[in-house]
């Protein structure tokens, strides 16, 4: 009899925290970001261009330095933005949470794969090792997400950083 109730003690505990760390990661850490009128990227010459976006809808978690998203609607062809904006190569967009519906990683990255969406930089080196990039569409909608650079790939593996990384902070 002992022994079923610390079975029963051990399971119940278990499910609990599998319970707490599934909301944790999904919902908890989570803020949604006030609405914005513009963004400010990065120009083909480096120099600052900014953007109106119309139907701002954002989420950002102080946990992870990859946890931001973004989607709106923009006023900028994607001729234009090619133009006029810094292309980023060899991004992949993060999943978002199930919850944050406007922000479908695999649907904008077949569109990135097809050629009706192109990827650019917002700031490089947003904090050591993480740029921050927008993907916009043929037809007006902007995604941002995050990106791990090849600096930040080669400080979470252990690998010498190199002369092209900028120093990190405290370091």
């Amino acid at each position: 009899m002992t022994g079923k109730f610390l079975a029963g003690i051990i399971v119940a505990c278990s499910l609990i925290a599998g319970i707490a760390i599934y909301y944790l990661q999904v919902y908890y850490f989570y803020e949604t970001l006030p609405p914005q009128a513009s963004i400010t990227l990065t120009g083909a010459d480096g120099a600052p261009v900014e953007l109106a976006v119309t139907g701002f809808e954002g989420i950002d978690a102080d946990s992870s330095p990859i946890r931001y998203r973004a989607c709106f609607d923009v006023a900028l062809s994607l001729d234009e933005a090619t133009a006029r904006l810094d292309p980023y190569q060899g991004s992949e967009p993060r999943t978002a949470p199930g919850w944050f519906t406007c922000f479908d990683a695999e649907a904008i990255g077949d569109r990135i794969e097809a050629g009706t969406a192109r990827v650019f930089a917002v700031q490089r080196n947003l904090e050591f090792g993480i740029d921050r990039v927008i993907a916009i569409t043929d037809d007006g909608r902007g995604y941002v997400w995050h990106e791990i650079n090849d600096c930040g790939d080669k400080a979470y593996d252990g690998s010498p950083l190199g002369d092209d990384c900028p120093p990190r902070e405290g370091n």
